[in-house]
């Protein structure tokens, strides 16, 4: 039994360019469990329009599964996949193939993004969603199709065209926001956002409060998957409803 990770030891991937999906992940993390990160090698090109976004996830899609044979030999229990745009990629079916890919590649199971935000959702018992995420349309396009795949409505989404993979990391409050404002109504059951490098867990938390609806941030979505899925029950406030009460 590992000294620390007496209760799980988590293996997480995650792009060279992101800042912002280790630090939340470890501040979600239990006592006796251990994440263990795996660098994705992405370039910081600069991103103006949907042809460089789609080179990007040419790019990630090709180096993930080296950056996943690293965390082997650590062991790990567990695969938590911390770059979300490549989980959507191609419908749910597609999102099934490309995380049985993963499970095969590293021989654990695996939570990702995309999963992970749709149980999410049933779990706060939301039918019509809106989301935002830092991407490009022809990425929201391919969002939008997994959750119309898993049966979902969605109402309305926002691409906030971030210019590169870094600066996504640079994206304050007051704009996530404001994004969240703008996409939100009535006909909303619940606002998710998309994109692990944008951070949103404790914003995603207060504007529960603001909004009186679930509002679900993806890292926040993700490691809970990961947590029940392993039959870790530990309640943490401060990260919203899912982690607080589900």
């Amino acid at each position: 039994m590992d000294h620390l990770g007496f209760r799980m030891k988590f293996g997480l991937l995650g792009p060279s360019t992101n800042t912002i999906v280790q630090p939340d992940m470890d501040d979600m993390r239990p006592v006796g469990v251990t994440n263990h990160y795996s660098r994705i090698e992405v370039p910081n090109m600069d991103v103006k329009s949907d042809a460089d976004f789609l080179r990007l996830v040419d790019i990630i899609l090709e180096n993930t599964l080296t950056a996943a044979d690293l965390l082997k030999s650590c062991e790990m229990q567990y695969l938590v996949m911390g770059m979300s745009a490549t989980t959507f990629w191609n419908g749910r079916r597609g999102a099934e193939a490309y995380r049985n890919l993963l499970r095969e590649r590293v021989g654990v199971d695996v939570s990702c993004g995309s999963f992970a935000t749709e149980a999410a959702l049933h779990a706060v018992g939301a039918r019509r969603i809106a989301f935002l995420s830092p991407y490009f349309p022809s990425a929201n396009a391919q969002v939008r199709r997994f959750y119309e795949d898993c049966g979902f409505t969605v109402v309305r989404d926002m691409c906030m065209r971030r210019p590169t993979p870094v600066l996504i990391a640079h994206t304050q409050d007051s704009e996530c926001r404001q994004a969240i404002l703008q996409i939100d109504g009535d006909d909303v059951d619940a606002v998710v956002q998309v994109g692990t490098n944008l951070s949103m867990v404790r914003l995603a938390a207060a504007a529960e409060l603001f909004l009186g609806k679930p509002v679900i941030a993806i890292n926040t979505a993700t490691y809970w998957h990961a947590l029940r899925a392993v039959g870790i029950a530990d309640r943490l406030a401060g990260f919203g409803s899912l982690l607080s009460h589900h």
